[in-house]
């Protein structure tokens, strides 16, 4: 019943990209829509209160106009978390956030990584969880949207230019992410999700004790969050929280929410290059790394823990230590798998408890940042393995390499290779960081292999854009806010940065013609040679990390 229940989410997920996909293709690309008199109007009144023309940019200015875009905000973000404490909608008189803690919550929100060193109920008034969380949500959603649609346009030679920032950004939020989110946020409520200005409750329970019940306006949170592959959660429980995720089918639409849209991209990239079986080998591939993740994270949380077998306790429910019971082994496993596919970072349950294989595939996930990844992110890191994949076959058959009819040089292998360094070197070289200081150290909570695996996967997290967190470690100090904050900040916009100017590049070609030493891009063999250049770059980068962590804590218990 189990793997029924997943097969039929993946399936739906499958079914519903198509049509998203050839929807973000019209809007994306100017197309008509039955919803152009609607959005037109609204689109021209902002670019006329903001001043945005439509000019064609570079590369270099759509890469300047996307930083200032979030350099901004950033700043004004920064200044109201820090005076929260006069806000207006602050019902329970929350204080305002202390410096090192508000740089993380800045950058980490900013970044579409949603890493919370605090409890939103408690660290954040209304009026901060809209105007700073929510608005984020949307503009961190909306960058690596645009940076994705740049990327295709130069990479499928459509045009010279990756086009404008300001406009791409602008019809993403309105004409994508603001209607999908206003329709779930409407589902939420009715399922039972707050959303409201009320100040918490103080409710008399059912033993007769006195409890405090957190409200607020977390609907609208909650759609963008999933939608936007932004993760994080008005609660500190995320989506384990029953007015987060109240029902088993909020559970299903919360998952559905998260793979939407990275999957849309890559039928999007079909569209544009007008050769279907070009997305369908890209999203193979994805979809097979999703599916062995999913096989392994549940097979390994069904098989309970072998530690409690050892001692006589029945494990026919598998791994329930820290899971809702609502959602069982398969909602959770799956969950868990997709929330960090997608780099989403949102939870149901508690990753600090998975068994230490099933914790291990969350991690591989991250630290792979390809299987569809965050919206637009993802893609462009598969992308990235193709054009590594493309060259190295030309090297082993002694022709120049070519992907979508651009041949592959020496300069765009060399920023390739420079964007594949970055992640790991971020993982790597901070999580030694943290192992030999005093302050990094002290916020383990398990001994042994189990504490290394909390540090490298707080920093993994952090690379990836993924928010999601191994909850034992006690991360709210200045070393961490700042050591993650640093992290988010180059893992998200150095390989923006670097696999823009690849398509800059690769945009100035001109076109070759196909020939019979041509390798394709579009068949089981380039499918199958892109998941392996992936394993072996990717996974075996990270080996040694993953042997002395989750692995040696398996073959310990």
């Amino acid at each position: 019943m189990g793997i029924l229940e997943i097969v039929i989410v993946l399936a739906i997920f499958v079914l519903l990209c198509i049509p998203a996909g050839k929807y973000v293709y019209k809007v994306t690309e100017h197309k008509k829509t039955f919803l152009d008199p609607v959005f037109d109007r609204v689109d021209n009144f902002i670019y006329r209160i903001v001043g945005i023309t439509k000019e064609e940019m570079s590369w270099k200015q759509y890469i300047l106009a996307l930083l200032m875009c979030n350099v901004v905000p950033a700043v004004i973000a920064y200044i109201i978390l820090r005076l929260q404490f006069i806000h207006v909608l602050n019902p329970n008189h929350i204080n305002g956030m202390e410096p090192g803690l508000t740089f993380n919550t800045v950058i980490s929100f900013l970044t579409n990584t949603n890493l919370q060193d605090y409890s939103g109920e408690s660290g954040l008034s209304y009026f901060s969880q809209m105007v700073v969380i929510t608005f984020f949500m949307f503009i961190s959603a909306a960058t690596g949207f645009s940076a994705a649609l740049a990327f295709v346009r130069g990479i499928t030679g459509k045009k010279k230019t990756p086009g404008n920032f300001y406009v791409d950004f602008v019809r993403i939020i309105t004409r994508i992410l603001l209607p999908v989110c206003i329709v779930a946020s409407i589902f939420y409520i009715q399922q039972g999700v707050p959303q409201t200005f009320s100040p918490t409750k103080t409710v008399t329970t059912i033993e007769g004790k006195l409890q405090d019940i957190s409200m607020g306006p977390v609907a609208s949170l909650e759609s963008i969050k999933l939608f936007g592959t932004n993760g994080g959660g008005f609660f500190g429980a995320n989506s384990a929280h029953p007015f987060e995720n109240p029902t088993p089918l909020t559970n299903i639409v919360q998952m559905l929410s998260m793979l939407l849209f990275p999957g849309a991209i890559v039928v999007y990239f079909g569209y544009m290059v007008k050769k279907k079986k070009q997305a369908i080998s890209i999203f193979s591939a994805m979809g097979i790394l999703l599916v062995a993740g999913i096989a392994v994270c549940y097979a390994c949380e069904k098989a309970g823990n072998p530690a409690l077998s050892q001692i006589g306790l029945n494990q026919l429910m598998g791994n329930m230590e820290g899971k809702e019971v609502r959602f069982g082994i398969p909602m959770s496993s799956l969950f868990t798998t997709i929330t960090t596919a997608a780099t989403t970072g949102a939870v149901n349950n508690m990753h600090d408890s998975l068994t230490p294989l099933g914790g291990l595939m969350p991690l591989l996930n991250m630290m792979l940042n390809v299987v569809f990844g965050g919206d637009g992110v993802g893609f462009m890191n598969m992308i990235m393995y193709a054009i590594l994949a493309v060259f190295l076959c030309g090297l082993m058959v002694g022709r120049t390499p070519e992907y979508l009819s651009k041949k592959i040089e020496g300069r765009e292998i060399k920023l390739v290779a420079l964007a594949i360094i970055i992640h790991p070197f971020l993982i790597l070289m901070f999580s030694a960081l943290a192992l030999v200081l005093p302050q990094g150290v002290a916020g383990i909570s398990n001994p042994g292999f189990h504490g290394l695996t909390q540090i490298v996967y707080q920093f993994a997290s952090s690379a990836a854009n993924n928010g999601s967190e191994f909850e034992g470690l006690a991360d709210n100090t200045l070393f961490w806010n700042t050591t993650t904050g640093i992290v988010m900040l180059l893992g998200r916009y150095l390989s923006m940065i670097i696999l823009l100017a690849v398509t800059g590049s690769l945009a100035a070609k001109k076109s070759v013609p196909v020939s019979e030493g041509t390798f394709r891009t579009d068949n089981a063999v380039f499918t199958f040679t892109l998941i392996f250049i992936v394993l072996i770059i990717g996974a075996l980068t990270f080996f040694p990390a993953l042997s002395l962590g989750p692995i040696a804590e398996q073959l310990t218990l």
